[in-house]
């Protein structure tokens, strides 16, 4: 990702795609049939895109999220948490009369994930012409990608790509074929080396980074490796250890965070150090985007966990006291 300087204005960071309202029960597993569990904990929080919205603008980035919600109940609550945000620009979340709101279910634990989800589909989403300045954006790539992103990265948005687990198994060689539409990919490990069919999260990262400028793999509690193709630069950072609570979102918490680094002038081994810290913070608590960390507590969860490394980069960067 190109690095931004800090006396210029970069623009905003806009992720656009489906909000969910998650209902997060902690501690449990899915009953038999007939059965009735419960749960050690409960939350109800803002999810799908929202997740990566949510982290961005805790990070100390301008962002806006582009996606609809329905003016039910559940829609209502969780449009309020998101303009509660600050940094975080809602004008494009929409309210639609009569919509249902997506709606996931998530029973989760250390190891182990369920998830039950209602979505009522809508129109694909545009972006309206008077956008302004988009520094980047993410866009998932496991399907062709919307119009809109090849506009916006011709305009000099930088396009950030993920991808899901595929259910189908076939880890088609269509989705390699689409890194030629974003200049960053940020998958898992796991992802990643069963679209290159290679062993480990280093060797995937190179096969990646010969189709993308940077491969970003996240390995779990093996920190994260990336290759930047365009620099020749090999570069990885660690995790932080921590008691998992709920691993949801955290996936999205870096990817999130690491965007965000990019606003702040930083480089790469810094996104990555503030990536990893920020997705460690997240999984102490229930919910991706009611888990992304404000500066001062992640500050405070460095300093209580005595994390290796220089981390005065956040005192001088980002504004703690938010």
């Amino acid at each position: 990702m190109p690095e931004a300087s800090p006396t210029t204005d970069p623009g905003t960071l806009l992720f656009a795609g489906d909000v969910f309202c998650d209902l997060v029960f902690s501690g449990v597993t899915a009953p038999e049939q007939g059965a009735e569990v419960y749960a050690d904990a409960f939350a109800v929080t803002p999810g799908g895109v929202a997740n990566r919205a949510v982290a961005a603008a805790r990070a100390g980035a301008p962002t806006r999220v582009l996606s609809r919600l329905g003016d039910d109940v559940l829609g209502r609550h969780v449009h309020g948490l998101l303009t509660a945000e600050p940094l975080l620009d809602t004008s494009l979340l929409a309210l639609v009369p009569g919509h249902q709101s997506s709606v996931s279910v998530a029973l989760t634990g250390p190891e182990d994930r369920s998830f039950i989800t209602y979505e009522e589909q809508l129109e694909p989403l545009t972006i309206p012409d008077d956008i302004g300045r988009v520094a980047a954006t993410h866009v998932g790539i496991a399907r062709p990608l919307p119009a809109w992103v090849a506009t916006l990265r011709a305009s000099g948005t930088t396009v950030v790509g993920g991808v899901g687990w595929d259910h189908t198994g076939e880890w088609s060689g269509e989705v390699l074929g689409r890194l030629a539409e974003v200049d960053v990919f940020v998958p898992n490990d796991v992802e990643a080396m069963r679209y290159t069919r290679t062993d480990t999260a280093l060797e995937a990262a190179k096969v990646l980074a010969e189709r993308v400028p940077l491969a970003v793999v996240t390995r779990g509690r093996d920190g994260v490796v990336a290759v930047d193709s365009a620099n020749g630069v090999v570069a990885t950072a660690e995790t932080i250890p921590v008691d998992v609570v709920d691993p949801t979102g955290a996936g999205d918490v870096f990817v999130a965070s690491f965007m965000a680094g990019t606003h702040h002038g930083w480089d790469l081994d810094t996104r990555l150090r503030f990536a990893a810290a920020s997705a460690a913070y997240a999984v102490t608590g229930l919910g991706g985007a009611a888990s992304a960390p404000h500066p001062a507590e992640l500050v405070a969860f460095l300093r209580r966990t005595a994390a290796r490394g220089d981390w005065s980069f956040l005192d001088a960067s980002v504004p703690t006291g938010a």
